[in-house]
C-alpha cells in the first residue's frame, strides 16, 4: 500500500538529501518528491508511523 506524506519545508535538493538519509537509516521502502512536497511511503500504517517519527526528528512537519 502507497501512503503519501506531505512534507512542510520540503524546498529543495538539499532537503531530498536530508529526508532520504534519515529515512535510509529506517530501511523503509520510500520516494521523495521535491515536485509534491511529497514522501511516498510504501508499506503497512506501523511503517508510516515510523516514516512520520525520523521525519519529525530530522526537523520536518508531516502533514
Amino acid at each position: 500500500m502507497k501512503h503519501i506524506l506531505f512534507v512542510k519545508g520540503l524546498k529543495s535538493q538539499d532537503d531530498v538529501r536530508k529526508i532520504t538519509e534519515a529515512l535510509q537509516e529506517t530501511q523503509l521502502e520510500f520516494e521523495v518528491s521535491l515536485t509534491n512536497q511529497a514522501v511516498i511511503v510504501h508499506g503497512r500504517n506501523d511503517l508510516v508511523r515510523i516514516a512520520k517519527v525520523a521525519l519529525m526528528e530530522a526537523g520536518y512537519l508531516v502533514d
